[in-house]
């Protein structure tokens, strides 16, 4: 019964701020990478930031879209994710879901935050 809960979303001016989390519970399997999507009305979903963590060292590695490198940034701790989004653009506004992945043994889907931007 895996749950991925977002919280965060919310109506912001241009160049505003927010900070997006994601909470994974009744995981029974190691997620190795938890992401952030998003998607527009009439878009496709799209990778925005994800945060891999090797299990042998605990290490994370992150990457980003090209369209929100230097004002996103994505932090992990063990099954929480958080996006911190910064100088935002009407062109950020969407619906930002949680992804998990356990590799072997599937992916899970968060329900989404609306993240609305005012141009």
């Amino acid at each position: 019964q895996v749950q991925l809960v977002e919280s965060g979303g919310g109506s912001v001016q241009n160049g505003g701020s927010l900070r997006l989390s994601c909470t994974a519970s009744g995981t029974k399997f190691y997620i190795y990478t938890m992401s952030w999507y998003r998607q527009a009305p009439g878009k496709q979903r799209e990778l925005v930031a994800a945060a891999t963590t090797d299990p042998k060292t605990d290490a994370t590695s992150t990457n980003y879209a090209d369209a929100v490198k230097g004002r996103f940034t994505i932090s992990r701790d063990k099954d929480t994710i958080y996006l911190q989004m910064n100088g935002l653009t009407s062109e950020d506004t969407a619906v930002y879901y949680c992804h998990a992945d356990f590799k072997q043994f599937g992916v899970e889907w968060g329900q989404g935050t609306q993240v609305t931007v005012a141009s």
